[in-house]
């Protein structure tokens, strides 16, 4: 990359200082860097919320990007700072789980705990590490020190357990993992997976609601109408064309979704 590049995912909100000051922090250390926000909305505290919208995203960066991530409900406590490679990136996070659907994906090449104190700020805040932790860490990698500098290895490390489909030859069960800024309930079935099914008539439902039908994009359903199709990341959604899914169904993660073959 011509310049190096910082993408940044929190759960801190616009309203107040924090993200900018991380930004801060990153620019005197790589004034060169260009950041770039994921997202700063990640439901507060919400982990796993900001684990899968961290794999969500980071596929579509160039080669070499830094990612980080501060979704960090122990800030102060015992658990461990860590950047990680895996696939053509590096990532610095809290050891709470907010790396697994990556890691998930591109099993970590090498792992280390931030324990090297000079590529920390000296003084570091017990209520915000991300300014004097994880922002430095991610800055110096930005400007081309190696990972292992930064710690030791940190071998065994948290991982979230986020929820697979039960998929067999005649039906699939799984879940709606995320709801987006639109209300729309994205699950945890693939493409792949539905295709395996879709050679005939469906059932599909999500909670106790019927879906009627499958569509391309949003725009083929009627206003208002619950109809279900394949997102941006190719998993399926429960969508309301014009309004919001969660909020028509009364639905939010964690609600049940059932694809099967009519009989």
């Amino acid at each position: 990359m011509a310049r190096p590049v910082i993408a940044l995912l929190t759960d801190f909100g616009t309203r107040d200082h924090y993200a900018g000051t991380m930004k801060g922090v990153m620019l005197g250390i790589c004034p060169d860097a260009t950041l770039v926000d994921i997202s700063h909305e990640v439901p507060a505290h919400d982990v796993l919320a900001g684990a899968l919208e961290l794999s969500a995203a980071y596929p579509y960066f160039p080669s070499g990007t830094v990612f980080l991530a501060v979704v960090d409900p122990g800030v102060g406590s015992s658990r461990r700072g860590l950047a990680a490679e895996a696939g053509d990136f590096r990532f610095v996070a809290p050891d709470n789980g907010v790396l697994t659907a990556v890691l998930d994906e591109h099993p970590p090449k090498r792992i280390v705990e931030l324990t090297e104190r000079k590529y920390a700020r000296p003084t570091v805040s017990r209520t915000f590490e991300g300014r004097d932790r994880f922002a430095p860490a991610a800055a110096w990698l930005a400007k081309g020190i190696d990972l292992t500098a930064l710690g030791r290895p940190a071998g065994a490390i948290h991982r979230l357990e986020i929820a697979q489909p039960l998929v067999e030859s005649d039906r699939i069960e799984g879940e709606v993992v995320r709801v987006d800024h639109f209300g729309n309930l994205v699950t945890n079935i693939r493409r792949k997976a539905f295709e395996t099914l879709a050679t005939g008539p469906l059932d599909i439902r999500v909670g106790a609601h019927q879906v009627p039908r499958v569509v391309s994009t949003y725009a083929d359903a009627s206003p208002g109408e619950v109809c279900a199709l394949f997102g941006s990341t190719d998993h399926l959604e429960i969508a309301a064309s014009g309004a919001s899914a969660a909020a028509t169904l009364d639905l939010r993660r964690g609600a049940p979704v059932h694809v099967a073959r009519r009989a």
